[in-house]
C-alpha cells in the first residue's frame, strides 16, 4: 500500500513539473537573456552637462560675482569722501556807490539784471580710510581668491562623483550581461533535464536541484537588471538628459 502511495506521488509530482516545464519552455526559448552592450555618451558630455546644472557650484560662481563686486565697491569707496556743491543766481542786482571830490558827495544808484553762479569741490578723507585702504583691497581681493578656490574644489567634487557613477554604470552593466549569460546557459540545461526527467533519466532529487539553480540564478539577472537601472538613471538625473544608449557592434 505504501509503495503504492510513493509511486502515485512521484507520477503526480511528475505531471505537475510537466506542466510547469511545458509552460516555461516557450519563455526559456524567446528569452534570450544576452545583453549586447551600449556605448554610453562621452564622459566628457555628461561632466560638462552635470556641472552646469549642479546647484553647489553655481552658488558658488555666483558668490565670486557678489566678491568681485565688493571689490569693485571697495575701489570707489574713496568717492564717498567727495563733495560738489553749486550755486546759482538769476535775478536784479543793485549796486551802489558814492564819490567824493573834496567839494561834494555824490552817491549813485543801478540796477541790473545778472546771472551768476558758483562750483565747488570738496574732499573730507578720514585718516583711518587712508591708513586702512590698502588693507581693505587686499581683503576683498582674498575673499575672491578664496571663492574661485572653493567653486573649484566644488566643481573637482562633482567631477569625480560623476567619474564614479559613470564607471558603476559599465561595471553594473558588465554584471548584467555576465547574469544574463548565466541565466540563458541554465535555462537551456533545465530544457534538456525535463527532458531527461520526463523520460526517467534524471531522478527528481537532481531536477529539482537544477532548478533551485536556474530560480536563483533568475533573482541574480533581476537584481543585476535593477542596479543597472538605477545607476543608470541616477547619472540621467544629474547630467539632465537621457542617455540615448546605442548598440555596440
Amino acid at each position: 500500500m505504501k509503495k503504492s502511495f510513493n509511486i502515485f506521488l512521484v507520477i503526480i509530482l511528475g505531471l505537475f513539473i510537466f506542466q510547469s516545464a511545458q509552460a516555461q519552455t516557450p519563455e526559456a526559448e524567446s528569452a534570450d537573456s544576452t545583453i549586447n552592450e551600449f556605448i554610453l555618451p562621452p564622459i566628457e558630455a555628461v561632466i560638462d552637462s552635470v556641472v552646469k546644472r549642479n546647484g553647489m557650484v553655481n552658488f558658488r560662481n555666483q558668490h565670486i560675482e557678489v566678491m568681485e563686486s565688493t571689490l569693485a565697491s571697495e575701489r570707489i569707496y574713496w568717492t564717498r569722501n567727495l563733495s560738489l556743491q553749486a550755486n546759482t543766481r538769476y535775478g536784479n542786482l543793485s549796486n551802489f556807490a558814492t564819490a567824493e571830490d573834496g567839494i561834494s558827495n555824490t552817491a549813485a544808484l543801478t540796477t541790473s539784471i545778472q546771472f551768476n553762479y558758483s562750483v565747488g569741490v570738496a574732499l573730507n578723507f578720514p585718516l583711518y580710510d587712508a591708513i586702512n585702504r590698502k588693507n581693505q583691497l587686499k581683503l576683498a581681493k582674498l575673499e575672491i581668491d578664496e571663492a574661485k578656490s572653493m567653486a573649484e574644489f566644488q566643481e573637482e567634487e562633482v567631477r569625480q562623483r560623476v567619474i564614479v557613477l559613470y564607471q558603476n554604470i559599465i561595471f553594473t552593466q558588465k554584471v548584467l550581461q555576465i547574469r544574463s549569460s548565466a541565466l540563458g546557459d541554465a535555462r537551456v540545461n533545465m530544457q534538456m533535464i525535463e527532458k531527461e526527467f520526463r523520460n526517467g533519466i534524471v531522478p527528481i532529487s537532481e531536477y529539482v536541484r537544477l532548478n533551485n539553480i536556474t530560480s536563483r540564478l533568475e533573482v541574480e539577472y533581476e537584481s543585476a537588471m535593477s542596479e543597472f537601472i538605477i545607476a543608470k538613471r541616477l547619472l540621467e538625473d544629474m547630467a539632465g538628459f537621457v542617455f540615448g544608449l546605442t548598440l555596440s557592434n
